[in-house]
């Protein structure tokens, strides 16, 4: 198992990216086609790569997930992408809908100067249960310089919840959701990481 920064990858990885992606995100993405095939070239060209990490197992992409400031977007959509793989009418409401969601990413709360958001969280279908996404997220915590990460979860992704819980995140707060019988989540759950200092003993001053 190697964990690299998805710019330090030596081949075009964004087709892997993407498949990883559609397939973890599809309950909101099947809305726009239910054709994961065409959702896999829609998807492919918007990850930035400079805040994307990925799990890279035998040569193949395990998992990923970006770490990000308030002012960097993870992902950047292209309308010309939406509208070729989409059609010009589906392709434009994903896009606009999918911008402001994604590229336009607004928090209830306020991003600091020293805390970083985690998204697009998401494992491959082959190595689903193996431990990678826990080993992707210990990664970045240990990596990174920030003194806290939040992340965003659905209320009804309970495994996921589970395994940020283990890793030390705990829920600071939840929005209830509108039209949640259609999109099967009732609440936007926030939960965050507080890394702890290490503390340099000195001895007291006699």
């Amino acid at each position: 198992m190697n964990i690299i920064r998805a710019y330090e990858a030596e081949r075009n990885i964004r087709n892997g990216m993407s498949t990883i992606f559609v397939d973890g995100f599809y309950q909101w993405l099947k809305y726009f086609s239910k054709d994961k095939a065409k959702l896999y070239k829609t998807f492919a060209h918007i990850f930035n790569r400079d805040v994307f990490y990925i799990v890279v197992v035998d040569d193949s992409i395990a998992a990923l997930a970006a770490c990000t400031t308030n002012n960097i977007p993870s992902v950047r959509l292209k309308y010309s992408e939406f509208r070729r793989h989409l059609g010009l009418f589906t392709g434009s409401i994903a896009y606009m809908i999918l911008k402001n969601e994604f590229e336009n990413k607004q928090y209830p709360f306020q991003i600091s100067e020293n805390m970083s958001a985690i998204e697009f969280v998401a494992t491959s279908v082959n190595y689903r249960g193996m431990g990678v996404a826990t080993e992707l997220l210990k990664s970045i915590i240990e990596s990174t310089s920030y003194d806290e990460y939040v992340l965003e979860v659905a209320d009804t992704n309970t495994n996921a919840i589970k395994l940020y819980e283990k890793l030390g995140f705990a829920e600071f707060m939840r929005i209830p959701q509108k039209n949640s019988k259609k999109s099967g989540v009732n609440y936007l759950v926030y939960m965050k990481y507080v890394k702890i200092k290490d503390i340099e003993f000195q001895e007291p001053i006699l």
